[in-house]
């Protein structure tokens, strides 16, 4: 299959980056931070994501989504990547909107797949406990109680849970694990917003006996597990391309930033020294775009261990992105850590994103298990 996007994927592409560029540059991200921005991201800005067309790129058509696939997922992601913009894309675009296509009843998707297409609800998967993702590990649990279930535990990094009109939540049953749709108003949920270190919005969600119906079951009881798998699957597949999208701007400014910046009488940029750093940089950025595209195109094939594929590309964006902020910062001296330069707020994007849905090590342990190591 050959690594390079279609017609279609490259004009979605171009869309995706001229409508960040315009509407969402990376000052919208500083104003939502200075200003102390009581939900961190733009209701607006989302609702015109709808519009676009990006809210609902993976929705089915009959839910009034675009219908595409994890390839077109990544490339909105890139793009959001580029501009740092903070936005409920992964957890409501891609996390939840994944779950309730593969799993969710006829009533929760006519609920709610055409609100989130529509940019006009948020959506949030409460997965991780733990200060890593292990979602092997839940502790979360739900006991059967009256014609529903009750719900114990705590989760941690739930991407825009602050905003959420409803919460999906991974917890424990007898036999295996379940997914509820949980509205966060209900008696018992605590909600406690989390400004991460690059400006985004996680939440901390504690669950005290928090009482649901049957009907909040998505898919089947002890069977969560495939559609968690899947989603968290296409999750870390967009992540890695956003991490590739940041890694490559922060390359981008750099190489400005070397051809413009003069020392002893030249440009910096003709020192060989940093010609070789900046090369091996770009090499290793496009070896990670290979792994990335390729991951989503077997998600979209529907292929025999894609998920490894999916962790190749998670581990092999997360530290060339890591590289490319670092050098960043290298070749920008002293003036990359200030925050007059965006360099730096790329670094810290970079490293939220390396932790969200497993870190390079998570990864590769993950494929060397597969392997029988």
């Amino acid at each position: 299959m050959p690594l390079i996007l279609t017609e279609e994927q490259t004009m979605l592409k171009e869309a995706a980056d001229g409508f960040l560029a315009e509407h969402a540059p990376i000052t919208h991200l500083r104003q939502l931070r200075d200003s102390r921005d009581a939900d961190g991201v733009s209701r607006d800005l989302w609702r015109a994501f709808g519009e676009m067309g990006f809210a609902g790129v993976i929705i089915p058509e009959e839910h009034g989504g675009s219908g595409l696939g994890a390839v077109e997922a990544g490339v909105v992601a890139e793009a959001l990547g580029r501009t740092l913009t903070p936005s409920p894309f992964f957890g409501s675009s891609v996390l939840a909107a994944r779950v309730l296509s593969d799993a969710g009843s006829a009533e929760q998707q006519t609920a709610w797949l055409p609100r989130i297409a529509a940019g006009e609800a948020i959506l949030s998967l409460a997965v991780d406990e733990g200060p890593k993702h292990q979602p092997s590990r839940i502790t979360t649990t739900a006991e059967r109680s009256g014609n529903g279930f009750k719900l114990n535990g705590a989760k941690g990094f739930v991407l825009d849970g602050h905003v959420a009109d409803a919460l999906i939540v991974a917890a424990r049953t007898e036999a295996g694990v379940t997914l509820f749709l949980v509205d966060p108003k209900t008696t018992g949920v605590e909600i406690e917003r989390t400004v991460m270190v690059d400006a985004h919005n996680a939440a901390r969600v504690t669950l005290t006996d928090v009482q649901v119906d049957a009907d909040a079951v998505i898919g089947l009881v002890d069977g969560g597990e495939a559609a968690l798998e899947g989603a968290m699957n296409l999750g870390r597949a967009c992540v890695a391309a956003s991490l590739v999208g940041a890694g490559d701007q922060a390359f981008i400014s750099t190489v400005e930033y070397l051809r413009t910046r003069k020392q002893f009488g030249k440009a910096i940029g003709e020192f060989q020294a940093l010609q070789h750093r900046a090369a091996h940089l770009f090499t290793e950025l496009e070896i990670a775009k290979a792994a990335v595209l390729a991951a989503l195109q077997r998600l979209d094939a529907g292929v025999d261990k894609a998920d490894l594929a999916v962790s190749v590309a998670k581990a092999k964006a997360g530290r060339v992105a890591e590289l490319a902020v670092q050098e960043a910062v290298q070749m920008h001296g002293g003036v990359g850590m200030t925050d007059e330069y965006d360099v730096g707020l790329f670094m810290k994007r970079v490293r939220v994103l390396n932790e969200l849905l497993g870190d390079p090590g998570f990864h590769a342990e993950r494929i060397a298990r597969a392997g029988g190591y």
